[in-house]
């Protein structure tokens, strides 16, 4: 299992994550992310979620794979979607967009640069991405800062979504700190892969700074697991 994650893990740094929503959308999968927006959107009864933070328990376990396919679903129903990589320690989206790194989330937070100038266009129509910017030597301070705050007050006024790929929980209190000022925070839990203790230990941390927990995305779910009829499932839960 470590081997396998480990892979994971140096495939997604060097190469950023399979993109399949962009590069198949007739793909059965693509259809599953269709599946989990609808269902993520059907959770705010009362209160439209206009910030979510997608965060796992432990590293190499899908939350960047399936916080970028998200955003990218989001995107072609028509919203515009902002995609901010608030892994400020190992990030992956400018890898994955083919993007530039030299600024990002990290210069914002640090007050070296304007919102304007870590906006960048995606390949995807009304998809935007902030990346992380340089590595600080202090990322929770950086994120727990009033000017986060401001950035994520700014970002919903300009885009109908704010998506943040977030580090693991279980490694970090970056996530916590994130987690107090949005609408949501959704869990990855790879099947086979993440361990139960750390998921009830990730939700434990999480419920202790109140944390509005929307639920789970199981990914990694193949048919001989589930009886699934093909390929990986992608599956919400509450």
């Amino acid at each position: 299992m470590w081997n396998n994650k480990k892979k994971l893990d140096d495939i997604s740094q060097k190469h950023g994550v399979n993109l399949i929503t962009y590069s198949k959308p007739q793909d059965t999968v693509s259809e599953e992310f269709r599946t989990v927006r609808t269902n993520i959107q059907f959770t705010a009864v009362d209160k439209k979620l206009k910030s979510l933070v997608f965060t796992s328990s432990a590293p190499s376990e899908g939350k960047s794979t399936v916080s970028n396919n998200f955003a990218v679903t989001c995107a072609n129903q028509g919203s515009r979607v902002v995609l901010i990589d608030a892994d400020l320690r190992r990030p992956t989206i400018h890898k994955t967009f083919g993007l530039s790194n030299q600024i990002g989330l990290s210069s914002y937070l640090s007050g070296d640069v304007e919102l304007d100038d870590i906006i960048q266009p995606s390949l995807v129509k009304d998809l935007f991405v902030i990346t992380s910017g340089p590595i600080p030597p202090n990322p929770a301070e950086l994120l727990g800062s009033v000017r986060t705050k401001e950035l994520l007050k700014k970002l919903n006024e300009k885009f109908d979504l704010l998506i943040l790929d977030s580090p693991p929980v279980n490694t970090v209190t970056d996530t916590q700190v994130l987690a107090t000022v949005v609408d949501g925070v959704v869990m990855v839990v790879p099947q086979g892969i993440a361990t139960k203790v750390g998921v009830q230990h990730a939700k434990e941390a999480l419920d202790l700074v109140h944390a509005h927990i929307i639920g789970a995305i199981m990914n990694r779910v193949t048919s001989k697991k589930s009886g699934y009829y093909g390929g990986e499932y992608y599956g919400a839960y509450k």
